[in-house]
């Protein structure tokens, strides 16, 4: 679920704008996980762009805060959320702390990185949301160390119908800044797709997995 829809629409400008978002439905990308995908998303590109960074801060802080009460921590998915997650904990003055894919095999073998109290409320900052299974396995190490997971916000999600169903057996509720609907709509408003490819794009978010595959 969106934030809120000017919100929705200006994310996805932007993300347009620095190609942090490129479409190519004639010349899809292939996935790690071997999908063919005419969508490729590097959220990673926010952070070298100041305003556009600073947009995505205030939009989360401001929303979070709405939408899930003020936290006691902030919690960022590595590797890709931890930039902007620790930009959302400054600007709300919460402690910051970072998830691993997996624990680490020496020291201290920390999957969660940083001070975190059992008991304390967290929301959990993700840059963007394909199935869902690597944003939850992080809330899930997080319950292991007795957080309280109060809700996760994105920048983007995909929108697949096997993310909503794991979300919602998660028992957690997700926020973002844009979403795969917005886009198309703002990338067709704004010439960035024809129409023919607008419809294009829609066929491989109903089925990704087997979209393109001869």
């Amino acid at each position: 679920m969106i934030f809120n829809k000017d919100t929705a629409e200006k994310t996805a400008e932007l993300l347009l704008q620095i190609n942090a978002i490129k479409l190519n439905p004639e010349n899809p990308f292939t996935w790690a996980s071997g999908w063919k995908s005419p969508i490729y998303c590097d959220n990673r590109l926010i952070l070298s762009f100041p305003s556009i960074r600073n947009y995505v801060r205030d939009e989360f802080a401001k929303n979070i805060e709405k939408q899930f009460g003020k936290p006691d921590v902030i919690a960022g998915v590595a590797t890709g959320a931890i930039g902007i997650g620790i930009l959302v904990a400054e600007s709300l003055g919460l402690p910051f702390v970072y998830v691993r894919p997996e624990a680490k095999k020496h020291g201290r073998q920390n999957q969660v990185e940083g001070f975190l109290q059992k008991g304390q409320n967290v929301v959990v900052v993700e840059d963007l949301i394909s199935t869902g299974n690597s944003s939850l396995m992080a809330v899930e190490a997080l319950r292991n160390e007795g957080a309280n997971i109060k809700g996760m916000a994105a920048i983007f999600t995909y929108g697949f119908n096997v993310a909503e169903e794991n979300f919602k057996n998660a028992n957690i509720d997700l926020y973002t800044l844009s979403n795969y609907e917005n886009l198309l709509d703002l990338a067709v408003q704004k010439q960035y797709i024809s129409e023919e490819q607008q419809s294009t794009l829609q066929e491989w978010n109903v089925s990704p997995s087997t979209w393109g595959q001869e």
